[in-house]
């Protein structure tokens, strides 16, 4: 075995939990990097795919978040299941994209609502992250008395990790 394959097995593992944890969590919090305002957050979509390291979101060209991304492209996504008690925080560098087959292939119909003229809205813009780190909290928690049982009763704590890739595969 070389040494590339730990690390590629490694990847695709982070990548896999990643996967799970935000499969069904429809909207994340996208911040950037603002020259006036510091830091911004909003909530965005996300495009639903097979995560494979990067995650896409629908954005209007126009949109400051696009000029922000062009002048810092460090950006933040932040996922929130609070029923399961789950949280993610993803860093990694948007890329801006505009490409009407890629996204043909991203579209829902929830996405109508904001681009009236669909995948060919000449106003869309697609943004893919290319996720560099994660970090999650996940307590695996059901109820209230579930929540009480495991913080008083049992020495679960919330299952806490970071998910670290830098790079891509060959």
């Amino acid at each position: 075995m070389n040494q590339q394959e730990p690390k590629q097995q490694e990847r695709q593992q982070s990548i896999e939990t990643l996967r799970e944890l935000i499969r069904n969590i429809k909207i994340c919090m996208l911040t950037t990097h603002s020259s006036e305002a510091g830091m911004r957050s909003r909530p965005m979509i996300t495009a639903r795919h097979e995560f494979d390291g990067e995650l896409w979101l629908f954005t209007h060209a126009d949109d400051p978040k696009v000029k922000e991304i062009e002048q810092d492209p460090h950006v933040n996504l932040v996922y929130s299941e609070p029923r399961e008690d789950r949280y993610i925080s993803i860093s990694g560098q948007a890329q801006l994209i505009q490409n009407k087959q890629k996204a043909e292939l991203l579209w829902t119909d929830s996405l109508n609502e904001w681009f009236s003229g669909g995948p060919e809205d000449p106003s869309l813009m697609l943004i893919c992250v290319h996720v560099a780190e994660a970090e999650y909290w996940d307590a695996n928690v059901q109820n209230l008395s579930d929540a009480v049982r495991a913080l008083f009763f049992t020495s679960t704590a919330p299952k806490h990790d970071k998910l670290e890739w830098s790079e891509t595969p060959s």
